[in-house]
């Protein structure tokens, strides 16, 4: 049974039914209410008892234990006996509450909350809405009496108000600030002491057309604090009432800035559409260059960009002008860091169109096109075509691109070989080295994307050669560009590479904390190829790292992982003969970032039920990677190889197998 915990209102949990489960009296409930309040960290039996009573009675100890029973045969009714519990377990001196972030309102509530100050309005909007309508009345509040629950419920009062205050600065922002008036009306009645409510509230009025209203707040700010708290409006107050009574240009939903961007845009689109012919080649030339650009915005744009993009090579082959196709094709030179497609059918299309392309372009002719050709098939191919066309085409890009000593071609040829250089395990330092000059060649010839790419490049092999310092300067790096440049996808990967430093270096609970805000980047960004079963995945990551019990979920979505982590998933359930089964079948893992972790994941399994054909094909694989850590993604981590490789070869020493090598 799937439990889900609420503490948003009074302390409650529910069945995967949305029923509420009896948890009997209200000291099983303090009991429940108390562990969540220690987010995952064990609390003592003594503790415990010191915050049930004030004079506790005699055998304390054991009505604890009672509760705690009583509390098991609740959240796992179907538990077998003698097996250990899933959710409320004994550890050390007292009881953990191991429930998952996603099945505590309030830790869910906190997670959501931290939204990045740069995401969307419209996200804002959506997300943060939903989350407030989790609350059901006051944080804990069948315990507001009790001092334990006083500071968590302190804290996430405050994380709802600003909650609230955010959503109504996003609706406003997005122009609906007449739809914020109400509830911010309300929001300051309940709490007339947060001078970012009142600021609010007036803005939401004036961009309304109420101006006298919206200063009228904020007399009544002023009244409120001077009378109540003996306090003047601080300055953004004071500044939001002289904005107003000059009327301001940048109180205004545009400002003059954006209505000047949108003249030349508008001038600029008009002058293109009259000047150049609707069936003129031209116009496919521009929209594969604009697809560029939008790519790198990601979310819809980024879909956007790989929809058009597709649109636009169509049509050019249709016209039976390879010159024309190759420039259109060649033209899209995104930087790519993520070794798995986004969309695999559409890359199988534009790669056979590359390939045409190169056939029909006369022998001797522009070498320049027919590079960028070959960096396209590289680049695109990732790790997932068969056969070494794609290598040999990374490889002759970079020659065509030295040759010609073209710097962007360059830095797409060797994006092309990053992409092609993951034929076995152990290639990081190959890697970092290819990020290395990518770097260099970029800052030299202002090439800020490529420069990102090789950044985030680094950043990967940096952690598969354990030089978290190294990753964290390539990290830095990477996100004063994407600042100064405007490209909000380096965000994604930054922050996953943070929560994987958060892992080798916190407590799991805090490691689950920083993945689960890492995973909020993920819908909408664009990337799916990237998104699917990555949470689990790091998750899952986790629990390995400090060999925690694997949680097994059927509902969980692995996505394209699912092969590698099965057998690990049925050897924890006990199914050794179905686990060996799937170790018999599962595939080499495809040649990508993630190669090394998903073969640890293998041997894992392997070594749990005890399959020497599996650990020596796991072993086979990872020895090139010997003195590499599991990390090479730059978002999860299994660890270091060689600790794999111990385990493995100690199994099979065990069962009589001395391996080679």
């Amino acid at each position: 049974m799937h439990v889900t915990f609420g503490v948003l209102g009074a302390v409650t949990a529910w069945d995967e039914a949305g029923d509420p489960l009896a948890l009997r009296g209200p000291k099983h409930r303090a009991v429940l209410a108390r562990l969540v309040v220690a987010r995952r960290r064990v609390v003592p039996v003594a503790r415990l008892v010191e915050d049930l009573w004030a004079d506790p009675p005699e055998r304390a100890v054991g009505t604890v234990r009672t509760f705690v029973g009583g509390l098991r045969r609740a959240l796992e009714p179907d538990r077998p006996p003698r097996t250990p519990p899933r959710l409320l377990v004994t550890e050390g001196p007292g009881y953990a509450l191991r429930a998952a972030t996603e099945d505590v309102d309030a830790w869910r509530f906190e997670r959501v909350v931290s939204l990045p100050a740069d995401a969307h309005p419209a996200q804002v909007v959506s997300v943060l809405t939903e989350a407030l309508e989790w609350w059901r009345g006051p944080a804990f509040a069948d315990f507001g009496e009790e001092r334990w629950a006083g500071t968590e419920r302190a804290r996430l009062a405050e994380l709802r108000l600003q909650a609230v205050e955010r959503t109504a600065q996003a609706r406003v922002a997005l122009g609906a600030a007449a739809q914020a008036v109400p509830d911010l009306d309300a929001h300051v009645a309940e709490h007339p002491w947060r001078e970012d409510a009142w600021r609010l509230l007036a803005l939401a009025l004036y961009r309304s057309g109420r101006q006298a209203d919206a200063l009228s707040v904020l007399r009544r700010a002023r009244s409120m604090l001077g009378e109540h708290l003996g306090v003047d409006p601080g300055p953004r107050l004071r500044r939001l009432e002289e904005d107003i009574l000059r009327q301001a240009a940048r109180l205004d939903p545009v400002t003059e800035a954006d209505s000047a961007v949108d003249r030349v845009w508008a001038d600029a689109t008009a002058a293109y559409e009259s000047a150049v012919s609707a069936r003129a080649r031209t116009r496919l030339e521009s929209t594969a260059g604009l697809m560029r650009d939008l790519a790198v915005t990601g979310g819809g744009g980024l879909e956007a960009a790989r929809r058009h993009r597709a649109a636009a090579v169509a049509a050019a082959e249709q016209l039976g002008e390879p010159e024309l196709t190759a420039r259109v094709i060649g033209v899209y030179d995104v930087p790519a860091v993520w070794t798995r497609s986004d969309d695999p059918e559409q890359v199988r299309r534009l790669v056979a169109a590359a390939e045409r392309t190169l056939r029909l372009l006369p022998p001797e002719g522009d070498d320049a096109a027919r590079a960028r050709l070959l960096a396209t098939i590289a680049v695109e191919s990732r790790g997932t075509l068969p056969g070494d066309r794609p290598l040999r085409a990374a490889r002759q890009a970079e020659e065509i691109a030295r040759r010609l000593d073209d710097a962007s071609l360059l830095a797409f040829a060797l994006n092309g070989v990053f992409m092609q250089s993951f034929h076995r395990a152990g290639l990081a330092a190959r890697r970092d080295a290819i990020g290395a000059e990518l770097v260099s060649l970029a800052a030299r010839n202002g090439l800020p994307r490529y420069e990102v790419l090789g950044r985030l490049v680094r950043i990967q092999s940096r952690c598969a050669l354990a030089d978290l310092a190294g990753a964290d300067r390539q990290a830095a790096a990477a996100d004063a560009l994407a600042a100064r440049h405007d490209l909000p996808l380096v965000a994604v990967f930054t922050t996953w590479y943070r929560a994987l430093r958060t892992s080798l270096t916190a407590p799991p609970a805090d490691a689950l904390t920083a993945y689960d805000r890492a995973a909020d980047l993920l819908p909408g960004s664009g990337m799916p190829g990237l998104s699917r079963g990555l949470p689990p995945l790091a998750r899952l990551s986790v629990a390995l790292r400090h060999d925690e019990p694997i949680v097994v979920d059927a509902r969980t979505d692995w996505g394209p992982y699912e092969p590698w982590v099965r057998p690990l998933l049925l050897a924890a359930e006990g199914r050794h003969d179905e686990a060996r089964t799937a170790l018999h079948t599962v595939p080499d893992p495809p040649r990508d970032l993630m190669c090394e972790a998903l073969w640890c994941l293998v041997a894992r399994a392997a070594v749990a039920v005890d399959d020497p054909e599996a650990m020596l094909r796991a072993r086979t694989a990872l020895l090139p990677a010997a003195g590499e850590q599991a990390a090479g993604s730059g978002l999860l981590t299994l660890g270091p190889v060689s600790g794999h490789l111990e385990r493995l070869t100690a199994a099979l020493e065990r069962g009589g197998r001395r391996p080679a090598g």
